[in-house]
C-alpha cells in the first residue's frame, strides 16, 4: 500500500493541546458539572474531578489546540536523497491557528491530492482537529470530513495502525518506535504531559511549537523506515516557522 503513495504527497502533523482553562476552578459552573461526569470515567481511588483536570486537553470538548505543526517531504536529484520543510502554526487563539492551517490545506488540495499523516492520528489528531473546527464556527476542509465516506476514499495515514499490523489490541508509542528503528526521539525537551504546564505557567508557546516539530519530523522518519528508505538527513531538515 505505501508503495502507492508518493512521499511528497503526504502531509506529516501533529498537534498539542491543552485543558481550555488553566485550571479546574476557572471553569463556569456549567462547565465544571459536565466536567465532573466526564471525570467520573477516568478517576481511580483519591482522584478528583479537579485533580484529573490537567488531563482535559485530551477531550476535544474539554481542551483547545494551541499548535499544529506540519512537514512535507522533496525528493532530490537521487533515489532517497529527501529533505523536509516543517511549519507551526501556534497562537493562542485557536480560531487563528485553525484558519491558517484551513488555508493551508486548500492551497495544497488545490494543487494535488495530499494524504495526511499523523501517529495516532485516527483517533486523535483527525477528529480532535475535526471537531474543534466545528466548536469554532469554521467550515470543516473536505479532506477532514469523513461522513459517508468509504474507508478507502479516506485519505488519512497513521504510523500507529500500520505498526499494528491488524493486532489492535496492541499500543505503541512513537517514542518507542523511533527507538527501535534508530531515529532520533523527540522527546528530549519535553513530552506531552508537560505541555500544559509549558503553556500556562511559563507561557512558551514557542517550545512547544518546536517540540511539536520534533514530533512531525518523527513521525516522517518513520513512515520512510515503513517503507525501507533512507532517513532524511539533518542538514536537509528546515523550519519555516520563525523562532527567536
Amino acid at each position: 500500500m505505501l508503495d502507492n503513495i508518493k512521499n511528497d504527497d503526504v502531509l506529516f502533523l501533529d498537534i498539542e493541546t491543552v485543558p481550555l482553562q488553566a485550571n479546574y476552578d476557572l471553569l463556569n459552573p456549567d462547565f465544571q458539572s459536565l466536567w465532573n461526569k466526564k471525570a467520573g470515567f477516568i478517576t481511580k481511588n483519591d482522584e478528583t474531578p479537579s485533580t484529573v483536570y490537567e488531563r482535559a486537553g485530551i477531550y476535544a470538548e474539554f481542551g483547545k489546540i494551541v499548535c499544529i505543526s506540519i512537514g512535507m517531504i522533496h525528493a532530490g536529484g537521487e533515489p532517497g536523497n529527501y529533505s523536509i520543510r516543517l511549519k507551526s502554526f501556534y497562537n493562542d487563539n485557536e480560531s487563528v491557528l485553525l484558519q491558517e492551517f484551513i488555508e493551508l490545506l486548500k492551497t495544497l488540495s488545490s494543487k494535488k491530492e495530499i494524504t495526511l499523516c499523523a501517529h495516532n492520528g485516527k483517533e486523535f489528531d483527525y477528529p480532535y482537529i475535526a471537531r474543534r473546527i466545528l466548536i469554532n464556527g469554521l467550515k470543516l476542509p473536505k479532506i477532514l470530513d469523513t461522513a459517508g465516506k468509504k474507508p478507502w476514499e479516506v485519505n488519512h495515514l497513521d504510523t500507529l495502525e500500520l505498526w499494528r499490523f491488524g493486532d489492535y489490541k496492541h499500543y505503541t508509542s512513537l517514542n518507542l518506535l523511533t527507538s527501535i528503528f534508530g531515529i532520533p526521539t523527540p522527546k528530549d525537551d519535553i513530552d506531552g504531559s508537560m505541555v500544559a504546564s509549558v503553556y500556562y505557567k511559563d507561557k512558551d508557546l514557542k517550545r512547544i511549537a518546536k517540540y511539536c516539530e520534533k514530533d512531525v519530523l518523527a513521525v516522517a522518519q518513520l513512515f520512510l523506515r515503513y517503507k525501507s528508505e533512507p532517513l532524511i538527513n539533518e542538514s536537509a531538515i528546515t523550519s519555516t516557522t520563525l523562532f527567536d
